[in-house]
């Protein structure tokens, strides 16, 4: 038995013990009083009188073993669980000894026992009495047990889909911020800006910015399908994206991509580098009239991958970025999908801004 459930304080933990035991007592008490009366151990006059004698029994072994398996359970179980069942047994019949022989006093107390009957008595009930006190009290072990692992499987599995659901609504937030980041007016018009004045002197250019820019939309809006995408189409999106804000921003953006093809098919967040990528731009590029240069790196490490992303621009502290912000965003995701493994940081690397995104492999 794990642990024996109960609402409210101590009080309320030690009602709901005294009852559940008074309850099994009377059940005891009834089975007892069956059993005597299908062998003919007892006439019917006799059976209030049995009934009685029998629930003192069933009380006094009941009473202390609910509270001393209530106790082991809380406190052994989880530091013996191949041996709480001995511990039980062995408590049991403890339990079982002491009610037996609590009651024959209390019984020749009275005097339905006179005292030279007493140890007859005893030998002719702790029999039965252990036997019964053993079987009762091991199924309500096993019962509890059970019912135990059972609600705590239940917990475990509503926390899982509560982290999932989490999950979920972290992804759809970050696709929506980027998604919005697309449509913006300002990006839009910008962007569609530039395909006009290129139509004239580079048709062909004009063209392949408006695939990517299809492309990119595209992206955005299928990206909370899935948990996890690859490398590789998470690598295309971030040129689609850095090709168009190049129309716009001309020399003033200039970027290189250093990722190993090896790593193409790694498993990444969804729009994680280009979060990042898309931070740069906004926050540096679109600020200082020389732009930035970026740089995006990748490599495997110790069964990690590390992506990063570099700029010449004058840096940023994470611990001032709000939840709402789109690395803010990223932060949580990773934590939900790689608990402490997933880490964001930004560090100062020379002249440079280095912001990396690792993960196991």
């Amino acid at each position: 038995m794990t642990k024996l459930s109960a609402s409210g304080g101590p009080s309320g933990r030690y009602t709901t013990h005294i009852l559940r035991a008074l309850l099994i007592a009377a059940g005891v008490a009834l089975l007892c009083l069956a059993l005597f009366l299908s062998t003919g151990r007892i006439r019917l006059s006799q059976m209030g009188t049995e009934l009685a004698i029998a629930f003192a029994y069933s009380v006094s072994i009941a009473l202390p073993s609910m509270f001393l398996l209530n106790w082991m359970g809380q406190h052994y179980t989880e530091r013996f669980p191949r041996l709480i069942y001995l511990f039980h047994a062995l408590a049991l019949l403890g339990t079982g000894s002491f009610g037996t022989l609590a009651t024959g006093l209390f019984m020749q107390a009275i005097g339905i026992v006179p005292r030279s009957a007493y140890w007859p008595v005893f030998r002719s009930n702790f029999p039965i009495g252990i036997v019964i006190t053993l079987v009762v009290g091991l199924t309500i072990t096993s019962y509890e047990t059970l019912r135990y692992k059972f609600q705590a499987a239940t917990l475990e599995l509503r926390t899982q889909e509560v982290e999932r659901e989490r999950a979920y609504k972290l992804l759809a937030e970050a696709r929506l911020s980027s998604l919005e980041s697309r449509i913006h007016p300002h990006f839009l018009f910008n962007t569609l800006n530039s395909i006009a004045a290129l139509i004239p002197s580079d048709p062909m250019r004009a063209e392949d910015t408006v695939g990517k820019l299809a492309s990119l939309l595209r992206f955005s809006l299928n990206a909370h399908r899935s948990g996890l995408v690859p490398l590789g189409q998470e690598l295309k999106i971030v040129r689609d994206y850095l090709e168009i804000e190049k129309t716009r921003f001309g020399a003033r953006l200039r970027y290189e991509i250093a990722v190993p093809e090896a790593l193409d098919d790694v498993k990444v967040p969804p729009l994680a580098l280009q979060s990042l990528v898309e931070n740069v731009v906004k926050h540096v590029v679109a600020q200082r009239a020389q732009g930035a240069a970026i740089q995006i790196a990748g490599a495997r490490e110790a069964g990690r991958i590390r992506l990063e992303v570099l700029d010449d621009g004058p840096g940023f502290r994470l611990d001032a970025i709000t939840p709402e912000h789109g690395l803010g965003n990223l932060v949580a995701r990773l934590e939900l999908l790689y608990g402490s493994a997933g880490q964001l940081e930004v560090a100062r690397a020379g002249e440079k801004t280095a912001v990396r995104l690792s993960f196991p492999a």
